[in-house]
């Protein structure tokens, strides 16, 4: 059965849920996170919809270059057999990445976010998603960032973002934000 509606799990990475080396901190509400994310994948996973998982490359960062453990994508949302990881250097998931052309083959129009980090790729790949004519839903439990920025906290961080980018004016598409539990595949 052919779905229009994609989960795109992005940069659920050890090294951003667990921190990036020894003292530091995990992910803002980790475990609750992750629970979150294992919903979605298991909703979707049902549905027989389409799962893509995105993974930050960082050739300059020690943990979050290829092949180091941190760069993994974290074991409690890894992906099945056949569920494509597509590779990225930039916030924007879709930025010299073949994350459209994965979609677009898929027939999809409306595609499901969740992962990591709310201020930056999450932020920046529903902004594109947005303009690439695909209707966007934010789970908004199941997306995190760090401890905070300087200027916010973390708590304050996704609430924003959840604000935000649930009021974007488009003239045909829109993003919606919503909890875990009311997405549906």
């Amino acid at each position: 059965m052919a779905h229009e509606t994609a989960l795109v799990v992005i940069d659920v990475q050890v090294a951003i849920m667990d921190g990036p080396g020894e003292g530091e901190p995990p992910a803002y509400r980790r475990d609750e996170t992750l629970a979150r994310v294992g919903e979605l994948l298991a909703k979707a996973r049902a549905a027989k919809a389409p799962v893509v998982f995105v993974q930050h490359d960082d050739a300059t960062f020690a943990p979050m270059r290829p092949g180091a453990p941190g760069w993994a994508i974290h074991p409690a949302v890894a992906p099945l057999a056949g569920e494509p990881i597509v590779r990225k250097r930039a916030a924007d998931a879709f930025y010299g990445t073949p994350l459209r052309h994965e979609l677009d083959a898929r027939g999809i129009m409306r595609v499901v976010l969740a992962g990591a980090e709310s201020d930056c790729c999450i932020d920046s790949t529903a902004r594109r998603a947005l303009s690439l004519d695909y209707d966007v839903v934010l789970a908004a439990d199941a997306h995190t960032t760090y401890a905070g920025n300087g200027v916010l906290t973390a708590e304050q961080i996704v609430a924003h973002h959840n604000a935000t980018l649930a009021n974007l004016p488009h003239p045909a598409r829109e993003i919606i934000v919503v909890p875990t539990a009311e997405i549906a595949f």
